[in-house]
């Protein structure tokens, strides 16, 4: 399972019912960081291992939050990605706050990210 897939109709309900194309969402912002274990070793260089840990594992999410997200992206992901889905750049980190920490929880089934 994709890092987006199962995503897209909430990301497009958080958009104002635009559909959103997440594989391209994904390529864009996530072009050079190396897919989900890419993603996974950004953030946790960033200072979020703690999250993410628990995103991969079979427990709950911790949560993550806007600012957070905001220091672990480059301002390039950051402009890239809301370029893509067509919003403001401010909106972006805490659109991906709400939903990143599901769609990794959804990529690592049984607490195991894909190869």
């Amino acid at each position: 399972m994709g890092l987006f897939d199962g995503l897209g109709s909430v990301i497009s309900d958080a958009l104002g019912g635009r559909p959103v194309n997440l594989l391209a969402v994904a390529e864009n912002i996530f072009q050079n960081a190396g897919g989900v274990n890419g993603i996974v070793a950004q953030l946790n260089r960033a200072g979020l291992g703690d999250q993410v840990a628990s995103w991969i594992g079979t427990g709950s999410n911790l949560p993550v939050s806007a600012e957070q997200i905001r220091s672990a992206l480059s301002s390039e992901q950051v402009r890239g990605l809301a370029s893509a889905l067509g919003i403001d750049v401010d909106q972006l980190p805490q659109l991906l706050a709400d939903h990143l920490p599901t769609a990794i929880d959804k990529a690592s089934p049984n607490g195991v990210l894909p190869s």
